[in-house]
């Protein structure tokens, strides 16, 4: 996927990603990809978040909406919380291009849970 996390913070998680290599078969980014990088950037701001209950964050909800078609270049992910709770977080991913139009706009929802004994 290349995602590469360039900013790394419980309140504001950013990552990159490029559009060749993941594209669907008209050439667009595939929306999964975007689906991926919104994943990726809230799963971790919420592991981060978890981490202070010494617990660990696993997905319970993600909803993407594409608005535009990004088909070159890079796309950047921003990832701030809309709760940050003791058995949820949930944050929305706003999704742009290289020219700042958002292109994709996710809502993800991780359940907070007591760690494994051993992990």
């Amino acid at each position: 996927m290349g995602i590469e996390i360039t900013q790394w913070d419980v309140q504001e998680m950013i990552g990159t990603m490029p559009v060749k290599g993941n594209r669907q078969p008209f050439g667009l980014l595939h929306g999964g990809a975007n689906a991926v990088l919104a994943e990726q950037l809230g799963s971790v701001a919420s592991a981060m978040h978890a981490s202070q209950f010494n617990s660990i964050a696993v997905g319970l909800e993600l909803s993407c909406t594409h608005h535009r078609a990004a088909r070159e270049g890079t796309v950047t992910g921003v990832a701030r919380p809309i709760h940050l709770g003791r058995s949820t977080t949930t944050y929305e991913i706003v999704v742009t291009d290289e020219e700042g139009k958002r292109t994709c706009t996710a809502r993800l929802t991780c359940l907070i849970r007591p760690k494994p004994p051993g992990a």
